[in-house]
């Protein structure tokens, strides 16, 4: 399998609404659930558009279908203090634990500190969602902490914990995985 990222467009606004729509889809994302119009995805992806000088959204496509398949993220990227915010969700439920994930997160970790020359990339994961844990680890994110009971998601109260990679990590983690 391989995968493709590239900058979200109008054309996905549809399809990213149907899984923003969609329960199981949300099930591991920090943020409630909560039903949303179309017209609402709209007027966001307008947000993004005026201000993307600091976010990045990308979509995650499937190189066979060319189809995507779920979004990666770099949000509020704080020129001086060089850092940004990670997120990424695989939507298409189909392609949850074949590597998009990983693909996603390595790449778009490259970007972060290899093109924008951010020093730090942080993230806020369910402490209940073990698979996000398990991949952030992977590639060399590091736990700073928990915030308790600070997300409401599925009829309860949920940790958060945060997580993030400095530059310098990134560069150690990457050289170890090309050896």
């Amino acid at each position: 399998m391989s995968f493709f990222l590239r900058n979200l467009s109008k054309s996905d606004i549809e399809l990213i609404n149907k899984w923003r729509n969609d329960h199981d889809a949300q099930r591991g994302l920090v943020s409630p659930f909560r039903f949303v119009a179309e017209e609402v995805d709209e007027r966001w992806f307008e947000a993004y558009l005026d201000g993307h000088a600091n976010n990045i959204r990308l979509a995650i496509g499937d190189s066979d279908s060319h189809g995507v398949i779920g979004t990666v993220y770099l949000l509020n990227i704080n020129w001086t203090a060089r850092s940004g915010e990670f997120g990424i969700w695989v939507g298409d439920k189909a392609w949850q634990g074949k590597g998009a994930g990983e693909f996603a997160t390595r790449h778009m970790l490259c970007h972060a500190f290899a093109d924008l020359n951010l020093r730090r990339v942080d993230l806020t994961v369910l402490a209940n969602n073990e698979r996000a844990i398990r991949l952030y680890r992977k590639v060399g994110f590091i736990e700073e902490g928990c915030q308790r009971q600070a997300a409401f998601k599925n009829g309860e109260y949920v940790d958060l914990i945060l997580m993030a990679m400095l530059s310098s990590e990134y560069r150690h983690t990457e050289s170890k995985a090309q050896a």
